[in-house]
């Protein structure tokens, strides 16, 4: 008889620790793109993958950063580019070259850091995604 209860109680004892262990890490996320362990932080989300508005008056530039891309929204814009190669307008499948008019609801990429963007003939707005500054 007392064999039997050193027994039940052992038995007793393993799965009260299994289920308490299990319990304990139940909650960790360690899979690869889970919270502890994220493919890509929130900060380069916010960054890079959120588009942002940019309403600009009149004469403003939208001087954007390599990888930049935008589209225009409202108002009439042109092209700034003094590199002379133009800024890819992926929509149409074709470079707009400085000067020219940007398609309103175009998607239109900056290929490099050098000054390219777009300027403001009448208020616009233009929503991005990347780096940008207005001048």
């Amino acid at each position: 008889m007392n064999k039997r209860k050193i027994v039940f109680t052992v038995t007793l004892a393993v799965i009260i620790i299994s289920i308490l262990g299990y319990s304990a890490f139940a909650g960790v996320d360690n899979e690869p793109g889970g919270s502890n362990d994220p493919l890509v932080t929130q900060s380069y989300v916010d960054q890079y993958m959120q588009w942002k508005v940019a309403e600009l008056k009149t004469g403003q530039v939208l001087q954007c950063h390599a990888g930049t891309e935008f589209i225009p929204r409202r108002g009439q814009a042109v092209v700034v580019d003094s590199t002379g190669n133009g800024i890819p307008d992926v929509t149409a499948g074709e470079d707009i070259h400085a000067g020219s008019a940007t398609p309103l609801n175009h998607l239109l990429i900056v290929p490099r850091d050098d000054g390219r963007g777009v300027k403001a003939q009448s208020p616009a707005v233009v929503m991005y995604r990347g780096e940008a500054t207005i001048q």
